[in-house]
């Protein structure tokens, strides 16, 4: 791509962040700091109780063991440049800085969305064909599924950063959201977009449509088996085990939808930023409590890792 002599490219950019609410920067800076150790904590708590307890070594916990993983990679990605941003008066990441930034970000939020499927899946079968579970989730299996999310998201990512890099801007520098997203980078740009646009929509269409439609498969036929189930008891027990699931999943994908599944003439920074807390900071700070510290098998795997909380 060729430049007007008069312009130059852009080697830093300047995160807008919060700062059209200069009132508000303290209160932020508490409740992202504690959100994020929060999740910090939460996710670490999930990925030791599942390796080190072996009541918890079934595929479920396993699923959970790297959902807690990424979520550990988004928050992390997202909350501490976040922090320093409102910490300092100006808030500039480099480029290369914006494009790691922007890579750990969607591998991150793809590989939830595909976990997400995947856990969806291993619900079905616990619960529509309970006989066949052992044999149909085996540990082989769900080693595969995991490899399986983690590469086709890391190539994902790849893609839509390595277009991203190829794209040149000229400035202005300003990005309106408190980190590197693909749809303020692109309005950003001072060469054509269109590739990158094609490439986005075809996720949106992969992650958010397939997807959520296989999730919606797996619960539709969930609801079904429990409704025939004649025991209240059974009803009861069958839907306790994957109605936190269903909450996340309801979460999740309602903020993402609203962030990423519209066109980008319509973006609003200021829905996207609040989508984006949702998806990128409370999520990964709720998942651990919704979909484990109520859940019996855990508490006592943590009553035996920690005596104190058994008490």
């Amino acid at each position: 791509m060729m430049l007007n002599p008069n312009q130059t490219m852009v080697t830093e950019f300047v995160l807008e962040g919060f700062s059209e609410n200069p009132n508000l920067r303290l209160l932020l800076i508490i409740c992202f700091l504690t959100l994020y150790t929060m999740a910090l904590i939460g996710n670490i708590v999930i990925i030791v109780l599942v390796t080190s307890s072996t009541g918890l070594h079934s595929p479920m916990y396993f699923f959970l063991c790297n959902l807690a993983t990424m979520d550990i990679v988004c928050t992390s990605s997202v909350l501490p440049k976040a922090l320093l941003g409102l910490l300092s008066e100006e808030n500039t990441i480099s480029f290369k800085g914006c494009m790691a930034q922007l890579f750990f970000l969607v591998w991150s939020l793809s590989s939830e969305l595909l976990l997400l499927t995947v856990m969806a899946y291993d619900r079905y079968v616990a619960i529509c064909h309970p006989l066949h579970y052992s044999s149909r989730m085996s540990p082989q299996l769900c080693g595969v599924l995991a490899m399986a999310v983690w590469s086709i998201c890391a190539l994902n990512s790849s893609i839509n950063t390595g277009l991203m890099t190829r794209l040149s801007f000229c400035g202005p520098k300003v990005i309106t959201h408190f980190f590197c997203e693909i749809p303020p980078l692109l309005l950003l740009s001072c060469s054509p977009t269109y590739v990158n646009s094609i490439m986005t929509l075809m996720a949106d269409a992969f992650y958010g449509g397939i997807n959520f439609f296989l999730t919606l498969l797996s619960y539709g036929c969930i609801i079904a088996s429990i409704l025939r189930m004649r025991s209240a008891e059974g009803k009861r027990k069958a839907f306790s085990t994957c109605s936190s699931h269903l909450i996340v999943v309801c979460v999740y994908y309602s903020s993402v939808f609203c962030a990423y599944i519209s066109p980008a003439s319509s973006y609003s920074p200021e829905r996207s930023k609040v989508t984006s807390v949702l998806y990128s900071v409370l999520s990964p700070t709720l998942n651990p409590l919704i979909y484990t510290l109520r859940n019996k098998d855990v508490r006592l795997a943590l009553g035996r890792l920690l005596p104190s909380f058994s008490h």
